[in-house]
């Protein structure tokens, strides 16, 4: 006996709960990536000798939460900032990691003006952390991995 579904929707997650699945996906992407949950604060590198480096920064380290950059090693020559450029929160404890922001820089509240629609806020965290979501699969498509990662000395920055 098959049976009928009367509302398929009720089935397949919101925007919301689309959004909270991706946290988790990138996450166990980062985790299994480079695993920042192990690092000590400062900055790493990743060479896989294809011209581009990637430069993680553990920013802040606390029991339950890492603030991270995940950069590459270049500058940007039209905004003097790193490009692309991703500030990430990861929570251990929750097995959730979200993009804080793309833009290099600027606040959530700088790029989408004071006091946006929840519609908007949520629609850019889907962009940003899908973006985050398909450049974690190139890194690791790529070769980047924690056996790449290269601690930089406090006296070799930029």
């Amino acid at each position: 006996m098959t049976a009928v579904i009367e509302r398929p929707s009720a089935f397949l997650p919101g925007r919301f709960g689309f959004l909270m699945g991706l946290y988790a996906e990138n996450y166990h992407r980062l985790a299994r990536l480079f695993a920042p949950q192990r690092l000590a604060p400062g900055r790493y590198i990743s060479d896989v000798d294809d011209g581009l480096k990637v430069r993680l920064d553990v920013q802040e380290k606390h029991p339950y939460t890492l603030e991270l950059e995940l950069t590459y090693d270049f500058v940007d020559e039209t905004t003097g900032q790193p490009s692309p450029s991703a500030q990430l929160r990861m929570y251990t404890d929750a097995h959730v990691a979200e993009a804080m922001h793309c833009h290099p820089g600027r606040k959530l509240w700088q790029v989408l003006g004071p006091f946006p629609p929840a519609n908007t806020v949520l629609q850019h965290r889907l962009r940003m952390n899908g973006f985050l979501s398909r450049w974690l699969e190139f890194l690791a498509e790529q070769g980047h991995s924690i056996g790449t990662l290269e601690r930089l000395d406090d006296t070799k920055t930029d």
